[in-house]
């Protein structure tokens, strides 16, 4: 009878154990994605009629819909997930019922043996006949206790059934709830495909001037070359500075050995990161991969990292060495990680560069109207360093990028699996 109650206790408890940790991330990830929606939705509206910016609307709805897409799968697992808490809770119910039965069965079971063999003198002639005085007082302690632990059986079983159907109502009041906000946010999807269909209409008589577009886009090539190539120079002419002063610094300590009668013998150095100080800031930088904060504090990425199809001319492609971000209009550039102002530059046409240096890595903010940082500055994470550069008040667009250095070389990486997203 005591491994019964231990059963029934350990079943009770168990109810309360639930994945929970699942539910969390499903909100967590929920609440990322309304950011994500709500912050479109701004930049949406700050789109103005012009071709180059319909086609940036067109990206930024694009990435709108995926968006939603990907909240009404969580909505959709949230469902699931209350569907199979209920089927679970439904099936201990069920387990308990049977065990409640089973105790009105033995209940049933004692009335009848009290009512046949009833004698008021029964339970003191049982203990009376005990053969010491020791075990008189365990057979009283058991008669007690036979009592209150069938009574103290049914209490729990009850009480644990009542739990259970209150928890199951709650989940079904949660379920529908999840039902309803599904509907609306299908009806949102729907809603924002019938916007993208009327913005397509408008697209096709820009598409009538192929022409044009094509032109737009072999302009913005070149000048997206020409900020690659800066950039690049840059970089290079920075690393060579470096390696310059570690020659020299070599050739003094050469010196100095030569001088001292001391073994001049050297080995060789990675010319990067050679202080503690820019081996710890490179290993704090890749250790925060894929939780950066964004360069902007609301923005899009309206162009990927690599080889990207142009929106509307099929068959036309751009290549991208960073990320475009699209953000309102004058909006504060950050820096991603704290680290050192190494160059700050213009391109004729592009705005202003910034790149910063964080170990063996490089971040470039590029398309700036105004700096607020100068060469040599030290920077905190998430610090101003400029503001964005953009016409007529529309959507201002910042091209991010990031290497890692590697010798006399660089290689860009994705910007993107860096920031959190």
């Amino acid at each position: 009878m005591i491994r019964v109650i231990s059963l029934i206790l350990f079943v009770g408890l168990s109810f309360a154990v639930t994945p929970q940790s699942k539910t969390d991330k499903l909100k967590r990830e929920q609440k990322k994605l309304e950011k994500k929606i709500t912050n479109t939705k701004s930049l949406l509206k700050q789109v103005t009629s012009n071709r180059e910016a319909s086609i940036n609307e067109l990206k930024l709805i694009e990435n709108q819909i995926q968006s939603r897409e990907a909240l009404l799968k969580v909505y959709d697992n949230q469902v699931k997930m209350a569907d199979v808490y209920i089927s679970e809770k439904q099936e201990k119910v069920q387990a308990l019922t049977k065990r409640m039965e089973k105790l009105k069965a033995q209940y049933k079971e004692m009335v009848l043996y009290a009512y046949k063999n009833r004698n008021k003198n029964g339970q003191i002639m049982f203990v009376l006949s005990a053969d010491s005085y020791y075990e008189a007082q365990k057979r009283n302690k058991y008669l007690k206790s036979v009592s209150a632990l069938h009574k103290k059986q049914a209490a729990l079983i009850i009480q644990d059934q009542l739990k259970i159907k209150d928890e199951i109502q709650a989940i079904e009041i949660e379920k529908k709830k999840k039902e309803e906000t599904l509907i609306e946010k299908r009806l949102e999807r729907e809603a924002i495909e019938i916007d993208r269909g009327k913005k397509m209409e408008v697209l096709e008589k820009i598409q009538k001037e192929e022409s044009i577009l094509l032109a737009e886009i072999r302009k913005n090539e070149i000048k997206k070359q020409a900020i690659k190539k800066k950039i690049d120079e840059v970089i290079k002419r920075e690393l060579e500075e470096i390696e310059r002063k570690r020659k020299e610094a070599e050739r003094r300590r050469r010196e100095a050995a030569r001088k001292n009668g001391e073994d001049v013998s050297s080995t060789t150095q990675d010319f990067t990161d050679q202080s503690s100080e820019g081996k710890i800031s490179s290993k704090k930088f890749q250790n925060n991969r894929g939780a950066l904060p964004w360069p902007v504090t609301k923005g899009s990425i309206t162009e990927k990292f690599g080889r990207n199809q142009h929106p509307t001319l099929s068959g036309v492609y751009t290549d991208n060495n960073g990320i475009d971000i699209s953000c309102p209009s004058n909006s504060q550039v950050r820096a991603i990680f704290e680290g050192e102002v190494t160059s700050v530059f213009t391109i004729p046409g592009s705005g202003k560069v910034v790149i910063l240096k964080h170990g063996n890595y490089r971040t470039v903010y590029s398309n700036l109207k105004e700096t607020m940082v100068s060469k040599g500055d030290k920077v905190s994470t998430k610090q101003k360093i400029g503001t964005i550069l953009s016409e007529d008040n529309s959507l201002g667009i910042l091209h991010f990028e990031l290497h890692l250095v590697s010798g006399t070389s660089t290689k860009s990486l994705n910007p993107a699996l860096w920031i959190d997203r």
